[in-house]
């Protein structure tokens, strides 16, 4: 062999080797390819102690969320006049909008707890995405809520839900009812309250959303629930309260009603 010969054979040699070692290192240089639609909407694009929402679950919470500040806007104002009218307090006011962290921690749980429902269908129960609570002292909690109901029914927002748990052993005390505004039938929450009562939610507030968790063990879940028993179990009972009734949808009011917003 030609020591020209042996010498392409060298180089080729040499070339081969060096074709071997870079071809990782170019492979590597190329550029990924972009994640896919579908790809995208796996991702998390929120997430809180364990609970996500993809892209699209997101985006339906947050059209939720521009629905309910239209709404409020119509309501709040019907609300001051109902505390107006029946002497109640009206507490928390500034915080009559759920706030975005606290809607998709909601909605996150309840998917991750029925995995078989859409986000439309979490958002379709959502009943608080705005929320009042009227407070009244002891003695006039019954009559007061009597009289708020009516006003709020006679102004043709239409109730949906009424839950009086007044005397329930070891339960959260209070009446919760949800309505459904007239104009765009988006429903808000009205919480009627005493002081005891609204001093016992929000000291077991922390202890329920703790209880809620995925992380929750069920013997911390146990304890959770004892202590909040014993905190609404020391909540005393307005005379009248557990008899208080949603208004009957086709029962006219028994005085003359005034105007919503004077």
């Amino acid at each position: 062999m030609t020591f020209r010969r042996r010498s392409i054979r060298r180089a080729l040699g040499t070339a081969a080797v060096l074709s071997a070692l870079l071809a990782p290192t170019a492979a590597a240089s190329q550029p990924s390819p972009a994640p896919t639609a579908q790809q995208t909407a796996r991702e998390p694009a929120w997430a809180v102690e364990g609970l996500t929402l993809d892209s699209e679950e997101n985006a339906a919470v947050d059209a939720y969320l521009d629905r309910a500040a239209e709404a409020e806007r119509r309501i709040s104002p019907e609300l001051v006049r109902v505390a107006e009218l029946t002497a109640a307090e009206l507490v928390g006011f500034d915080n009559r909008l759920k706030t975005e962290g606290s809607l998709k921690r909601k909605v996150a749980t309840w998917l991750d707890e029925s995995p078989e429902k859409s986000v439309d269908d979490v958002l379709a129960e959502i009943n608080d995405s705005v929320r009042y609570t009227l407070q009244w002292e002891d003695g006039e909690y019954s009559e007061g809520v009597a009289d708020a109901a009516e006003l709020l029914h006679a102004w043709h927002h239409a109730p949906v839900r009424w839950s009086n748990t007044w005397g329930s052993t070891g339960r959260y005390q209070a009446v919760n009812s949800t309505w459904r505004e007239p104009a765009a039938a988006h429903p808000f929450e009205v919480q009627f309250h005493t002081p005891a009562s609204r001093a016992a939610a929000t000291l077991t507030h922390p202890l329920y959303e703790e209880e809620r968790l995925p992380s929750t063990s069920p013997e911390r879940a146990a304890e959770l629930r004892e202590q909040q028993a014993f905190i609404f179990g020391a909540v005393p009972v307005p005379e009248g309260a557990e008899r208080l009734a949603a208004p009957g949808v086709s029962s006219p009011a028994t005085r003359p009603v005034p105007a919503p917003v004077g």
